[in-house]
């Protein structure tokens, strides 16, 4: 694969798992149907979301070459769009607190659905994927994170942006799983979570400021 070293694929490959790893909405998606539910519920809610992440990796597969290609304008209002995205939700993520609204409350809001009434597993698929379909946040996030790791001279940069989306929701799928498998573990010992969830938060959120200083940095890729 010429459009990305070994060294790069080995980090986007941990930075995507850290990235699914980091609580969130879909996160609270899949633990809260696997409580509701059961762990197949959560496994298909996770499957749900992937499946709606891949349409905006192939929309937007489509026309990120001739972004990443064209002139350097162009190049420089996407780069700074791209990270003042990662700075900005690096540094929420830093400045999060234990029990705050969105992620590190995942686990407490999840617990408290345990009881409620099961949902038919085709809803829960149609839910994760049109939760990701009609948010444009997930479509950003595709177009400011995979490119920061094409190579400059790839010679095909949309098909090299497909490959590392395709790559990233595969890798995904494992660590979705794995949320709706702890969800029961989690609801016991929502305190103890809940702590654990804040420091990963803070792990996260210096990775995505570095990765926005990394893409303020970057030179326009040759064409």
């Amino acid at each position: 694969m010429n459009f990305i070293d070994g060294h790069q694929l080995v980090m986007f490959i941990a930075a995507g798992w850290l990235l699914n790893l980091t609580p969130g909405p879909d996160v609270l998606y899949i633990v809260t149907n696997a409580l509701k539910s059961g762990t197949r519920a959560g496994i298909v809610a996770g499957l749900g979301i992937t499946a709606g992440c891949f349409v905006h990796i192939f929309a937007a597969a489509v026309g990120v070459g001739a972004l990443l290609a064209a002139s350097a304008t162009a190049f420089t209002v996407l780069k700074w769009i791209g990270a003042a995205y990662l700075v900005w939700m690096g540094v929420r993520m830093l400045l999060s607190k234990p029990g705050a609204e969105g992620g590190n409350s995942a686990a407490l809001a999840a617990a408290q659905a345990a009881t409620a009434p099961r949902t038919p597993l085709s809803k829960v698929f149609l839910g994760g994927f049109w939760t990701n379909v009609l948010n444009p946040k997930v479509a950003i996030f595709f177009l400011a994170f995979v490119p920061q790791f094409i190579a400059p001279g790839a010679d095909h940069k949309a098909l090299a942006f497909l490959l590392l989306g395709v790559l990233f929701n595969l890798n995904a799928i494992p660590v979705n799983a794995g949320w709706a498998l702890a969800a029961s573990w989690m609801a016991r010992r929502a305190t103890a979570i809940q702590r654990g969830m804040h420091w990963l938060d803070r792990v996260a959120g210096a990775m995505f400021i570095g990765f926005g200083l990394k893409l303020a940095l970057t030179d326009q890729p040759s064409a």
